[in-house]
């Protein structure tokens, strides 16, 4: 029988959670710990799953910031989820070796179906939504949620988990369209029973009931108060400290406004890069076509995941606007990940490259592309139009990517290289790693002689940094004597044109690479 320890972690944020949900699964996988459950509430947050999109927040960003509520993603299944003070937060970090996960989240719904019937609270299932209803069974039509259920797996490790509604303040369920359900009521314990019950007594039960339902496990004991693991990043050195004077604040200011004139997007703002005030201050961007929503969740990425927007047809106009306005030489133009359009957003990149071309003819043009699924027609699409350069990112190291990079893969991304220089080989090809993500030195030299293989001539290499604590924790962070170690190593295996350095970005001071490479 597995032993499940169980830590009250009292109120703790989403983010600190998270990050020690990450460690307790790394450990979990490593066979280090054994199974383990963790109890909590959150401050008030709403937590945006895979499946949802800003199109869930009803209230305005004035109106969450004077109420507390943050916004944050979260790479569990499920659209939007508030969390907050009186709701039994439940995460447990199980591993599951049958892997049938619809009946794992079944017994968790069956948990807390069994203590809401134990305080007399009539609760069940409703047909197509998952989670725990109240009047779902006895034909009344009132039917209110009462506990949600998002559920993540990796390595057949679980996260994240169950919210009961204990005596949360239910005004701020209006902030939201809960798990997708419009129009659908949510109710609390309190609301039901006309009292509140204790959360640690709920816990309590929670926790014995848990012990039937799951008769696979056996609680530990009572719960601990403090987990034992540290989830501290290591500290950050010298080397990456930058100072924003007040000129560089007045120059991201008037970027800003421009690009708000103009409705566009950039990745310096929404991936939170750390050069914004630097590259902002001379008057670049990398614009971000194709929306602010990416369709799929990479776990170093801050942009946001979640339903994409509409395409909009007018946006290669605009950007080839601002782009003049700007007196760019070099403009690179990137996108959010659309794996719900048929060609990817290939076409849009197409049209986004011949709207610059006709406004500015001079201008460099570098589209920085997804891997559009391996397609070659989309790939096509894209070259006929004429870019300079097409940049297509490797991000990590083959073994990595299924814990940074779910969803794409090393082979296809070194083919997307490999293809276009083949069908096109005055288009110059590009690509990028992030190191501090785990990834040993030989690993790296192997990635660098996998571009060369697919014919890669421009290279640039950066230290990882986590943009927000719902992403991928530091490992280490790479001395720039380590870096330009690398650099001689990718100039000395043939490529033209390498940027190495901790703050090195894949679009950052892309015109001064492409005219290194242009003298070379």
């Amino acid at each position: 029988m597995d032993v499940v320890t169980v830590y009250d972690l009292g109120t703790t944020s989403y983010a600190d959670s998270y990050r020690l949900q990450e460690a307790l699964c790394q450990a979990r996988a490593s066979e280090v710990i054994g199974d383990v459950m963790l109890l909590l509430q959150h401050p008030p947050v709403i937590t945006i799953g895979r499946g949802g999109g800003e199109e869930d927040v009803l209230a305005p960003a004035s109106t969450l910031q004077q109420l507390g509520v943050q916004v944050l993603p979260s790479d569990r299944g499920g659209r939007a989820t508030y969390h907050g003070p009186g709701q039994l937060v439940v995460y447990p970090i199980l591993r599951r070796s049958d892997g049938d996960y619809h009946g794992y989240a079944w017994r968790l719904e069956e948990v807390a179906i069994r203590v809401l019937e134990s305080y007399g609270i009539d609760a069940g299932r409703l047909d197509g939504h998952p989670g725990v209803w109240v009047g779902s069974s006895n034909g009344s039509g009132r039917c209110a949620k009462v506990a949600a259920v998002g559920l993540a797996v990796r390595d057949g490790i679980t996260r994240h988990g169950l919210a009961l509604n204990v005596a949360p303040d239910m005004t701020h369920f209006d902030l939201l369209i809960s798990c997708g359900n419009a129009g659908s009521r949510m109710t609390s314990m309190e609301r039901e029973l006309g009292w509140a019950p204790d959360v640690a007594e709920v816990a309590g039960r929670f926790r014995q009931t848990f012990e039937q339902v799951f008769a696979f496990c056996a609680i530990d004991g009572e719960p601990a108060k403090l987990a034992p693991f540290s989830i501290d990043e290591p500290e950050q050195p010298p080397w990456l400290w930058q100072r924003i004077t007040p000129r560089s604040e007045d120059a991201v200011a008037s970027m800003e406004n421009l690009l708000d004139r103009f409705g566009l997007h950039t990745v310096c703002q929404e991936a939170r890069c750390p050069n914004l005030a630097e590259c902002f201050g001379q008057g670049t961007a990398t614009f971000m076509i194709l929306g602010d929503f990416c369709s799929r969740g990479c776990r170093f990425c801050a942009v946001q995941s979640g339903k994409p927007t509409t395409v909009d047809p007018g946006e290669p106009e605009r950007v080839a606007e601002a782009a003049a306005r700007l007196g760019l030489k070099h403009l690179v133009v990137t996108s959010v990940t659309r794996d719900d359009l048929p060609d990817g957003g290939a076409g849009h990149f197409a049209a986004t490259v011949r709207a610059v071309r006709r406004r500015s003819p001079e201008m460099v043009v570098e589209v920085l592309i997804p891997d559009f699924g391996g397609s070659k027609d989309a790939l096509e699409t894209v070259l006929v139009a004429g870019p300079n350069v097409l940049n297509h990112n490797l991000e990590t190291v083959s073994r990595l990517y299924p814990r940074v990079r779910p969803g794409a893969d090393y082979r296809r991304s070194l083919g997307v290289l490999a293809w276009t220089k083949a069908r096109a080989p005055r288009v110059a090809t590009k690509s990028g790693l992030m190191l501090g993500l785990g990834e040993t030195t030989a690993e790296v030299f192997r990635a660098l002689y996998d571009l060369r293989r697919a014919q890669c001539e421009l290279l640039t290499l950066g230290q990882y940094l986590q943009p927000t604590g719902c992403q991928l924790q530091v490992d280490r962070f790479v001395p720039p004597d380590e870096f330009a170690g690398y650099r001689a190593r990718a100039e000395s295996l043939g490529f033209r044109g390498v940027a190495a350095d901790p703050l090195v970005r894949s679009s950052h001071r892309a015109g001064a690479l492409w005219n290194r490479m242009q003298s070379n």
